[in-house]
């Protein structure tokens, strides 16, 4: 393969690179601490970057609302399109083992333009979401301290907006932390924490199920494989409404392919973690929500799980009435947990996608800095920290609906470089599909399909974005507050690349990460 020699021009940043080897692919090394993670860290880390019992707890009940009683059907739905695009992931990883993944990968397959904005999709997706678990997590340490204490005044702290903020940046600080000191802190932290909310929620499932046996409320029901057809659902708009729904809750599982630099076998190990974290998850979902529905159904009143009363909040409202007052702790705890420990892991494919851009030029070369010590990207660390702590409060203080819309675009940014990312493996890898049976299924078939399937998704989620009674309902100037910010905020990333463009130009003239002829790379 022919490497291009990045030569300075005039305008060009010239910085050192001293510990910048590159591989055949022009991949360079980072100086992140290899070895650190094995398969079993691995999965666990992709496993807690999804939080199983916080997105359960969230969506439960808004996916019954919308789909009813084919609410797990909607759940092995939205498994398909993330299953597909892993294959996807797991065979660029194969060859191209960097922590950058979607952002390198796109731009070996697509070129720096949009390989750029697909790695500020990931970027910008990520601090959404460390904002919303930042605050879900604040939310739940207040609820369970005043279940502990026995008092309502204690819970209502999180209703008084200064101790709450509070509250979220020194939840923020601690995540940041521990992240900043490795993969070795991050793993065994996780190891707990991902144990613990597991446990729980396998012995709520196993309560759930013996509440449904003995008839113990008026609105269970029995079990029917008819739950499992998505074609019964009502109408295409709920079926699209779920199925949104739906690939948020697994969303996260690429944190197994940001360590790939930082685990044993790493042209492997990945690709298996993410697969085995898939496959828990959406057992998880499965058992979760058919013992659920059976124990008290997913009617909208009483303890039905789409009462829009308590749909947001499930497990809150479960919680006595399945487990007893005692167990029924045990689940506040899975749910603070599960959004404490994915705040930590969360930063892992924001600050390596940073390190990446950064290492390659794209973005300004302090961030390729990593710690002696603890061998992670320090400063991208610190500076998401900084930026969640700063987006949260900022949100928080202008308006209630401003952060549920944030939220609510979340998925626009999910499906914009998930897709991407799924494309760029076929077109990288087109000269070979027809070499055996396995490159045509897993290099060019999964990754369309699956990119189709969340293009599809992009394109309706984009639609029903413009009409304002999507998310809080707010809006600006007749167009929808969640369409304004979700195409607002891809468009700054634009800007920004523009920018780089100007500071940076070798990068985005292909000389740094350079496209490569497909053919040329060797079947591992």
């Amino acid at each position: 393969m022919t490497q291009v020699e990045a030569r300075p021009q005039a305008g060009d940043t010239v910085r050192d690179v001293t510990d910048a080897t590159t591989d055949s692919h022009g991949v360079r090394k980072k100086g992140l601490g290899g070895n650190s993670v094995g398969l079993m860290g691995s999965a666990v880390i992709g496993i807690s970057t999804v939080a199983p019992v916080y997105c359960l707890t969230s969506t439960l009940g808004s996916t019954a609302g919308e789909v009813g009683l084919q609410m797990p059907a909607i759940f092995l739905a939205g498994f398909l399109p993330m299953l597909l695009v892993a294959f996807a992931y797991r065979e660029l990883n194969r060859v191209m083992p960097d922590c950058g993944t979607s952002f390198t990968w796109t731009v070996k397959a697509f070129g720096p333009k949009i390989g750029w904005m697909c790695g500020w999709g990931l970027v910008i997706a990520t601090i959404i979401v460390l904002s919303n678990l930042a605050g879900v997590a604040t939310s739940y340490f207040w609820l369970l301290a005043g279940e502990l204490t026995g008092s309502e005044s204690i819970a209502a702290l999180d209703d008084n907006k200064a101790v709450h903020i509070v509250t979220c940046l020194v939840l923020i600080a601690i995540a940041t932390a521990i992240s900043y000191r490795g993969m070795t802190a991050t793993k065994g932290v996780q190891y707990a924490l991902v144990g613990l909310q597991l446990v729980v929620l396998a012995v709520f499932v196993a309560m759930a199920f013996q509440k449904a046996g003995s008839g113990a409320f008026d609105t269970g029901l029995s079990f029917s494989w008819e739950w499992m057809n998505p074609f019964a659902v009502q109408s295409f708009a709920a079926f699209t409404a779920g199925l949104s729904l739906s690939i948020f809750m697994y969303w996260g599982w690429d944190a197994c392919m940001a360590t790939n630099e930082e685990t044993t076998g790493s042209t492997k190990t990945p690709g298996r973690a993410a697969l085995i974290a898939m496959v828990v998850l959406v057992g998880s979902y499965l058992a979760t929500g058919v013992a659920a529905q059976m124990a008290v159904g997913s009617g909208d009143t009483g303890l039905g799980l789409a009462n829009p009363e308590t749909s947001d909040n499930v497990f809150a409202a479960l919680a006595g009435p399945v487990m007893g007052p005692v167990l029924g702790i045990l689940l506040f705890v899975a749910v603070l947990a599960s959004a404490a420990a994915s705040l930590q892991t969360t930063f892992i494919p924001v600050a390596r996608t940073v390190l990446a851009m950064s290492t390659y030029e794209a973005l300004p070369p302090s961030f390729a800095k990593v710690h002696p010590r603890f061998k992670v990207p320090g400063k991208a660390t610190i500076v998401a920290g900084v930026a969640t702590g700063v987006f949260y409060t900022v949100m928080t203080l202008v308006s209630e609906n401003v952060l549920v819309d944030t939220i609510y675009a979340l998925g626009l940014m999910i499906c914009f470089y998930y897709s991407l990312t799924a494309f760029a493996c076929a077109w990288y890898f087109r000269k070979e599909l027809f070499r055996s049976g396995r490159d045509f299924v897993y290099k060019g078939l999964c990754p369309v399909l699956g990119g189709v399937l969340l293009t599809a998704v992009f394109g309706k989620t984009l639609y029903d974005m413009w009409d304002p009674a999507y998310g809080s309902g707010s809006s600006v100037l007749g167009v929808g507050s969640v369409f304004v910010i979700g195409v607002g905020l891809l468009l700054v990333g634009f800007v920004i690349m523009l920018v780089m463009q100007r500071k940076s130009p070798a990068f985005f003239r292909g000389e740094v990460l350079t496209k490569e002829t497909p053919s040329l790379v060797v079947a591992d």
